[in-house]
């Protein structure tokens, strides 16, 4: 792609409403952004200023072009930019996504329709109410749905036809009551559609057509003298009446409007919405919103709205807020300071700083549970070897050899309780000749820690030896010799009873073998064993080669390292060619090596 010239592309974005979309080097949306002037708002982002935070400095860095959508209105701008960000996902703007997909109640389009949970949305379908951030209210809602009305609940096609041809038959739900049962034509269409009526009703936050429709059902029964039929369409306007009361009411005088507050700080958002329909409060629902680059609260609470409203079906032709907006959202703006729409305004605040006060505190007590659940090991540790600093870098030291061959040390390092892979080291013996761990170790301890010293790298809290009584003994001799004993606590771990010693004292120390100090110390010490382990088999393994390339006439050890480092085995050194091995070691004993290898496949 060719280099970026953002004066060339700000030249041809005009002054319109519209909406624009970044891309990088790979040609990925990173950011969509909406505006009332495409070219004021494009080119503020490449004016040098202090003003731009660092992610949005890292955004322009990597903005290779640029594309835009001329609008309308600003209106119209902030619903591609919503469609927008939802299809492209880019990683510079806030996506306006949940953990999980609330509920929603579905009137179905269909002859004698069901009221159903789903989380699919499918307009086609029928009418959607919801979503149901808490599932509490929506299935109050059908339970009461279930006591004032008989609506089906089978799967039928319920066509006239169908019906006419008496495909189906009653089931159980007609013969409790719960259904009249339209599959046998036992109840008309009209009359159920009446039912269905009151639930749109109820459902958009409208109880007083149901209410009417009771009352009014419950006098005429009254008048034709059917009193039991009567009491049962006053129980149902009770339930109705006792569904009212439980929900928050507010102001008459407040029909419907649309509450949203936010409060923020560095990095999130957290945005509350509340849609009064009727007087009541039939929805409300609180999120965290993590802020991508440095938005305004404005930005942020605008975005909510438009999302909000599109997925709460929400059309209040008043939206009441705690800060001021500027955008087009085809509503009027209140931000009020006093009376009942100040106290649903404070209502909705209220919600929004308890739900940003609980989450902040959730994840202090998670940081605080994570970080104390890692101490606890150090702490008890600290406590049963009677160290005077926590042990947060502890090194370990371990010998391995084989009946005297190739002997090896290796020490690994853990840094508050977890492996420190980069600080891990190993160790050939170059100062004892034949099986002596005691010597070995003193040689990998000193060794050590002369580095450390002259480095300055800083020495570790805890060093623990594997080995008994013996092998303590010797590291204790190294840290004299380099005036660190009694300056670093060190321990030994015999493994035969997982006894701890300790220098100078010639009884162990015993911990509870369910201790987790214990089952640290285990952990740290089969690592060593490990790692050290593996090393010497390696190293084994390298110096059999060695030993067999040495059979070679003209070839000796040196040569022979000086081959494996190059070709990592033999069989690539078999496989090579007279001139690949001559590069190396010369053309002479490129042909001795050959010839060896042609006599052995002969």
């Amino acid at each position: 792609m060719p280099p970026f010239d953002y004066k060339a592309e700000l030249a041809r974005i005009p002054h319109e409403p519209g909406v624009y979309r970044y891309f990088d080097a790979t040609g990925e949306v990173i950011y969509v952004g909406k505006a009332k002037d495409l070219k004021n708002r494009v080119s503020s982002y490449f004016v040098k200023s202090n003003q731009h935070d660092r992610k949005t400095i890292r955004l322009v860095s990597q903005i290779r072009k640029i594309e835009f959508t001329i609008v309308h209105t600003e209106f119209d701008a902030l619903l591609l930019e919503n469609q927008l960000i939802k299809r492209y996902q880019p990683k510079y703007n806030i996506l306006l996504r949940d953990d999980k997909t609330y509920p929603f109640i579905c009137v179905t389009n269909e002859p004698f329709p069901r009221v159903q949970t789903t989380r699919r949305i499918d307009r086609k379908l029928g009418t959607f109410y919801g979503p149901f951030a808490n599932l509490k209210p929506m299935y109050t809602v059908l339970e009461m749905f279930s006591q004032l009305f008989t609506i089906r609940t089978c799967n039928y096609h319920l066509s006239k036809d169908n019906i006419e041809e008496g495909k189906f038959k009653v089931c159980l739900e007609y013969h409790i009551g719960n259904c009249k049962g339209p599959c046998e034509a036992k109840q008309s269409r009209e009359e159920y559609d009446k039912d269905i009526e009151q639930v749109h009703h109820i459902l958009k936050g409208n109880l007083k057509p149901a209410q009417d429709y009771f009352k009014s059902k419950m006098l005429e029964a009254a008048q034709e003298l059917a009193f039991e039929q009567a009491q049962q369409y006053k129980d149902r306007l009770d339930i109705l009446q006792r569904f009212q009361s439980k929900s928050t009411v507010v102001n008459p005088k407040i029909e419907n409007a649309d509450v949203f507050t936010i409060a923020s700080d560095e990095s999130c958002a957290y945005i509350n919405f509340m849609k009064v329909a009727n007087g009541t409060i039939i929805q409300t629902h609180t999120v965290e919103v993590k802020k991508k680059l440095d938005e305004s609260d404005a930005d942020l609470l605008t975005m909510i709205i438009i999302e909000f409203r599109n997925q709460y079906g929400a059309e209040a032709k008043e939206i009441i807020t705690n800060i001021p907006l500027e955008a087009d959202l085809k509503a009027e703006i209140t931000v009020p300071q006093i009376g009942d729409k100040k106290k649903l305004l404070d209502m909705s605040l209220k919600n929004v700083l308890y739900f940003r006060r609980e989450r902040q505190e959730k994840a202090n007590a998670e940081a605080s549970a994570s970080a104390s659940k890692k101490d606890r090991v150090l702490i008890r540790l600290k406590q049963d070897l009677q160290l005077k600093t926590l042990p947060r870098r502890i090194e370990c030291f371990d010998n391995s050899n084989i009946q005297g061959t190739n002997p090896v040390s290796a020490m690994v390092c853990f840094i508050d309780g977890k492996p420190a892979n980069r600080e891990y080291r190993h160790f050939s013996i170059k100062t004892v000749v034949g099986p002596n761990d005691f010597a070995s170790m003193h040689e990998v301890v000193t060794r050590r820690y002369t580095r450390v010293l002259d480095e300055e790298t800083g020495l570790p809290d805890l060093i623990v030896i594997d080995g008994g009584k013996g092998q303590l003994s010797a590291a204790c001799e190294a840290l004299k010799g380099l005036d660190l004993y009694g300056k670093v606590p060190i321990i030994g771990i015999a493994k035969r009873l997982e006894e701890i010693y300790f220098p100078e004292d010639s009884l162990p120390l015993y911990i509870d073998k369910k201790s987790e100090s214990l089952k640290l110390i285990q952990r740290i010490r089969d690592e060593a064993h490990r790692f050290a382990i593996t090393y010497h088999r390696d190293k084994r393994s390298r110096n059999s080669l060695i030993s067999e390339l040495e059979n070679i006439e003209g070839v000796g050890k040196k040569t022979a390292a000086k081959l494996l480092k190059f070709f990592k085995g033999v069989k690539k050194i078999r496989e090579a060619s007279v001139e690949e091995v001559a590069d190396i070691v010369g053309a002479d004993r490129a042909n001795k090596i050959k010839a060896y290898f042609t006599n052995m496949e002969q």
